[in-house]
């Protein structure tokens, strides 16, 4: 059965203090904003990697401030990290990344493993349960083999991830089961053993960055009744005026090409009266498997316009124009 996806999903790893920590009634904001300007049911996006933690802490404590029933709102958990005490100055995962933490966390990709990150999750969310599950980014875990001996190790762990996920889905415990990677190609080698539900990719489907690979891999997982969540459809930022580009630090001088093309990008946008926000989230929905979007924010006012994004109207004649500019390569 196709799952069900509203068309946008709330990001929550602001509530983990990435990159800066926000007060608490910041983070209850948050949540509050996305529960009330939802159309339909919200689903928010969260990782026990998030904050080690905090994240869906700061999930279940907006949630419950509001009085949300249970039954009332999903949330997505992506497992494959648990919480552990912390023992050093500063969390030993991703350093710099997550501020004031007061736990570390460990990757624990297994069949065991990922059923352990599944009921530690729903102990931080406390009377808020996850109901859709995925191994998170699989494909920084297989990247990380230090030979081909490690490789074929790492790839059994993490279809053993998976059946611990389908043994979950089918008792009834979770409603679907996906996967989510910045690589896509880790998604095709999943979805090659696995019967996904959906599958989230990141940084692969914007205006900028659509591989033909990437274009292939949609029309597969369609055949197999997958439906796709796409994040980071704004290459991390840099579309819409960052110098943030797939989460790596760029500049004229270094990446003038990149600059060059985003350029033209905004003029066009500027000439057709939209903004880059709408031709990105827009964009996405040009391919008919992605049925929804991911997007994050620490702000509680921008989370309306977030929402808005998904109705915008972008005519015809604008995707024409981007690949008579060959802004674009595929054949929309």
């Amino acid at each position: 059965m196709r799952v069900e996806l509203p068309k946008i999903i709330f990001g929550t790893s602001s509530l983990g203090n990435l990159f800066v920590e926000l007060e608490s009634d910041v983070k209850n904001e948050l949540v509050k904003a996305a529960v009330e300007n939802s159309p339909g049911e919200t689903l928010f996006d969260s990782a026990g990697k998030y904050g080690a933690g905090l994240a869906l802490e700061s999930l279940a404590a907006g949630l419950k401030a509001l009085n949300v029933a249970p039954d009332q709102v999903k949330i997505s958990n992506k497992l494959g990290w648990k919480r552990v005490p912390l023992t050093t100055d500063e969390p030993t995962f991703e350093p710099g990344a997550w501020i004031n933490l007061k736990h570390d966390a460990v990757q624990d990709i297994s069949y065991q493993g990922i059923l352990d990150c599944y009921e530690q999750g729903n102990e931080l969310l406390g009377e808020y349960q996850a109901q859709i599950v995925s191994v998170h980014d699989p494909d920084e875990y297989l990247a990380a083999a230090t030979d081909d001996a490690d490789l074929a190790k790492r790839k059994q762990d993490v279809l053993d991830a998976y059946k611990a996920l389908m043994a979950l889905r089918d008792a009834g415990k979770v409603e679907s089961v996906g996967v989510g990677a910045k690589d896509v190609s880790v998604i095709d080698f999943i979805s090659d053993h696995v019967q996904l539900d959906w599958a989230m990719f990141a940084c692969s489907v914007t205006p900028y960055t659509h591989a033909q690979s990437t274009l292939d891999l949609l029309k597969k997982l369609k055949s197999q009744g997958v439906v796709v969540i796409n994040s980071a459809v704004f290459n991390a930022g840099f579309l819409l005026g960052s110098d943030n580009f797939d989460y790596k630090k760029v500049s004229r001088a270094s990446h003038a090409d990149l600059y060059i093309w985003r350029d033209k990008f905004h003029a066009l946008c500027d000439e057709f009266n939209i903004t880059p926000a709408q031709a990105c989230v827009q964009f996405s929905f040009q391919f008919e498997p992605i049925v929804a979007i991911a997007l994050s924010s620490s702000s509680p006012k921008r989370v309306k316009s977030n929402i808005d994004l998904a109705e915008a109207q972008v005519p015809a004649e604008f995707w024409q124009a981007m690949k008579n500019a060959r802004l674009i390569s595929c054949g929309l």
